[in-house]
């Protein structure tokens, strides 16, 4: 189940990065290496912790927090998720 919510939170993503308030391509690629870093480890169905994957997500809540809140919103979601998955 945690695993089918966070793939919803990642497409939730992946449509405001689509139609939501315009960002830099610098942005829109990180954040897209982000959505593919993640799913590679649902792929992976590893539970080892992977600090840096967590670490990057919660950087880019910072750094989109204050001018994309929404998006901002979506990240700490997929970081509770990954939280909620052992990873």
């Amino acid at each position: 189940m945690p695993a089918r919510e966070l793939q919803q939170q990642l497409n939730e993503l992946r449509e405001q990065l689509e139609t939501g308030a315009p960002l830099s391509a610098e942005n829109q690629e990180r954040l897209r290496d982000l959505i593919r870093q993640i799913e590679l480890k649902l792929e992976l169905e590893t539970v080892t912790p992977d600090t840096g994957l967590v670490d990057g997500v919660n950087l880019a809540v910072e750094r989109f927090e204050l001018e994309h809140p929404t998006l901002a919103g979506t990240l700490r979601n997929i970081v509770q998720s990954l939280a909620n998955m052992g990873i």
